[in-house]
Parts: structure tokens; C-alpha cells; sequence
């Protein structure tokens, strides 16, 4: 692992204690896949990044820099993971530059299928409007909790639902499904996240229906599946007590999105 800050290698890699990113989790942060060296998506992503900031009231430097110092990890990273978190800088109510971390890590192990633990998220947005809707923020222990409470009921992580059970997304990925040929996922007017690799796949979708869906719904599905920077595409095998086949929708998703990065001119390793 190496990191970054403010552009400049720091063995320590440390913060202020007092930095309300720290003691408040009053930051935001994105994190990226590098394939052969370079970042996946490096424009959209700081672009996300600079949006999170502005909607905590906060400044990051220049795209051009903040673009430089990922691309530098990415190198560094070779195939691996680019992390960026942006903190406030200072303690809570004061005016500082923000403090912008960047670090370099290997990826973890491929999973070849995902099983996911239905939560309820009295915490997210489900569509309600609010100033930090969308936004990744540092504030993340209630998903870090799901996917938590799901490993410790045998369960690979989470698939969160609203309080009526709507479906909205994992803790740190986007969902669909298959029904009848057709791919399904829940709305961006749900407010979930803008996932950069959920534009991606969907892209490449012939028909795809984003809605408000119910989690009955996903009784009726052939397929499921997960979309997200870390993992790609990949099947979910289990959701709750539903099991599911991984089946050739995902697999020509999967196999398409690879194909997409190799015609964009990323090294992709086929041993992942």
C-alpha cells in the first residue's frame, strides 16, 4: 500500500486527530479500479468526487491535480485499487483546505458469486430529497454495518431496501436482475448512488427498466446481479432464502464490459 497526501508520498499517511473528516466523518471519498496502471473512468470519478465536496460546502483543488495524483497511485497500484478521501482539514466549524488522501492497494480476492442479505436502511434517502443525497461521504458506518450484519449470518454482504422494502443498492455497489429476458434495476430517482460502472453496464443493455421495484419482485427473476467499481459484474447466487444460477445475461454483461475496457485501451488480466 502507498499513499498520498495532497499530492506528496507520505510513509506515515497520517491525519489530524482533530480533522473533522476524522472525528466527524465530514469528508467524501471515491475509489477506483487500475487496470495495467491506469484508472477506470478517472474523469467521472473526480468529477463525482468534486460533486460530494461541493455538496459538504467543500473545495478540492483542481480537477487537472486531483486527476494527477490518482492517475500516479494508478500506476503505482499496477491492477489493483485507487482510494481518494477528501477531509475537512481542520476541527468541525472551522475553514481549512481540505486534506485530499490518495493510496494505492492490491485488489482482494475475485468472487465468482455473491450472497446477499436483505436489510432495511432507515438511513438512506429511498427518494427523499436531501442535501447529501447521492453524495459518498465519509459518513458510511451504517452500510459498513449491513455488510457486517450480513457476513455474520453466513452471507457474502447486503442489498438494502427501504422500510416498505423497495429495493435501492448494496452498501458499495449497484443491482439488477433478469425477468423475462429483460434487465431490471432500481431508479437514480431512489437517490441511490450514481454508480460509474452502472452507467457502463447499462449502456450495453439492450432493454433495461429502472424502476421503483418491491423486493417480491426478485422472486420472478432468472438472474441477479451485482455492478460496481471493485467488482465489475458479478452473479449474486443468494438473496435471502431465493437462490439463482449465474446466467448468460450476466455473463455476456460481464464479458462485454471487460471487452469495453480492452477496446478503450486497458490492460485487463484475464487471470482475475
Amino acid at each position: 500500500m502507498t499513499v498520498w497526501i495532497n499530492g506528496e508520498p507520505s510513509e506515515a499517511g497520517t491525519v489530524s486527530v482533530h480533522d473533522a473528516g476524522f472525528v466527524r466523518g465530514d469528508g467524501c471519498f471515491e475509489a477506483l479500479r487500475s487496470y495495467g496502471g491506469r484508472a477506470f473512468a478517472l474523469t467521472e470519478h473526480v468529477q463525482r468526487l468534486q460533486w460530494s465536496a461541493a455538496a459538504l460546502g467543500m473545495t478540492l483543488p483542481v480537477a487537472d491535480d486531483l486527476e494527477a495524483w490518482i492517475a500516479t497511485a494508478a500506476r503505482q497500484a499496477g491492477d489493483g485499487i485507487v482510494r481518494v478521501i477528501a477531509t475537512r482539514g481542520g476541527p468541525d466549524q472551522t475553514v481549512a483546505p481540505p486534506v485530499v488522501v490518495v493510496i494505492s492497494e492490491p485488489l482482494p480476492a475475485r468472487l465468482d458469486g455473491l450472497a446477499l442479505l436483505p436489510i432495511r436502511a432507515p438511513w438512506h434517502s429511498a427518494g427523499r430529497p436531501w442535501e447529501l443525497a447521492g453524495a459518498k461521504t465519509l459518513s458510511y458506518g451504517p452500510n459498513v454495518n449491513a455488510s457486517r450484519v450480513a457476513r455474520e449470518r453466513g452471507f457474502t454482504d447486503a442489498v438494502l431496501v427501504s422500510d416498505d422494502d423497495i429495493v435501492l443498492e448494496g452498501p458499495t455497489f449497484a443491482i439488477g436482475w433478469v425477468i423475462d429476458g429483460v434487465v431490471e434495476t432500481p431508479a437514480l430517482d431512489l437517490l441511490i448512488l450514481d454508480s460509474i460502472t452502472r452507467r457502463y453496464v447499462l449502456d450495453l443493455v439492450d432493454e433495461v427498466i429502472e424502476g421503483r421495484f418491491h423486493l417480491s419482485r426478485i422472486a420472478s427473476a432468472s438472474e441477479v446481479f451485482a455492478m460496481s467499481t471493485i467488482k465489475e459484474v458479478v452473479a449474486v447466487v443468494r438473496l435471502g432464502e431465493l437462490s439463482f444460477e449465474p446466467g448468460p445475461v450476466t455473463d455476456r454483461l460481464a464479458g462485454d464490459f471487460r471487452a469495453g475496457l480492452i477496446d478503450a485501451g486497458y490492460t485487463v488480466s484475464s487471470c482475475e
